[in-house]
């Protein structure tokens, strides 16, 4: 065949060509752009987040390094803070559920002489929590904060009438309408429902132990100084060494 007469492509499609290359090229760079952009923020964001960091670190070290022994002594009073009710009625608890199956005997006060129902209640009280009780159960409701059987917690006191007075039986309360007490004579400490029959009709109400300010404050100090008690001691020996440098200063 003669040379002028081979397929040769048209000038439209080399056209073409070149304007789908060029289409490309725009989006990739629009796209590079675009993730460059995205970048720069993160990168921003990132660097201020650190700044921030930054200046809290430096504010902490500046006021503990400048008084050391005042940031210790602040240390030392956010440990030593008051606990709330609920440590310490957990504690409570605790301390009546070992006595378990221990024989009921009547004005019994303690796990070797056995209890009745207000000697256990005075015993987890007084060994948990520091408190002293009043001997009888009537005495014990009169002096503690009277709740709502809908409110109850654990740790708190409910009352019974098996005597045919008011407030004749106590037991610490366990959660779910379930109690802890030394029932009666030739029985142990154990668990029962309130919502049996027995002690639903002679359910007469529950208290709340208040717990003196002094005596919390003593607890806290005596649970909290059995925490991190290695790390006290690396602190205080840091601030005594820090304060006598300050004190032999020229």
């Amino acid at each position: 065949m003669p040379p002028q007469y081979l397929y040769r492509p048209s000038s439209y499609i080399f056209s073409s060509y070149l304007l789908r290359g060029v289409r490309a090229m725009l989006v990739l760079s629009a796209l590079a752009l675009a993730g460059c952009a995205t970048t720069d923020n993160s990168l921003q964001t990132a660097e201020a987040d650190l700044s921030a960091s930054r200046l809290i670190r430096d504010n902490y070290l500046s006021q503990t390094q400048s008084d050391p022994l005042g940031a210790y002594l602040a240390s030392k009073e956010r440990r030593y803070s008051t606990p709330q009710n609920k440590p310490q009625k957990e504690a409570m608890v605790a301390t009546a559920l070992k006595m378990l199956g221990i024989k009921y005997r009547y004005g019994g006060d303690t796990p070797n002489t056995g209890f009745d129902c207000s000697g256990l209640v005075i015993y987890a009280a007084e060994k948990s929590l520091g408190l002293k009780l009043p001997r009888q159960a009537a005495e014990i409701a009169r002096q503690s904060e009277s709740v709502k059987r809908d409110e109850l917690k654990r740790g708190d006191l409910v009352f019974f009438n098996t005597l045919g007075r008011r407030f004749s039986h106590v037991g610490i309360y366990l959660g779910n309408s379930k109690f802890l007490h030394a029932p009666r004579t030739g029985a142990v400490v154990r668990i029962e429902s309130m919502d049996i029959n027995y002690w639903r009709k002679r359910y007469n109400g529950a208290r709340r132990l208040a717990i003196r300010h002094n005596d919390a404050d003593r607890l806290a100090m005596e649970a909290n100084k059995l925490v991190d008690a290695s790390n006290d001691h690396k602190l205080a020996s840091q601030v005594s060494v820090h304060t006598r440098k300050r004190l032999h200063k020229p």
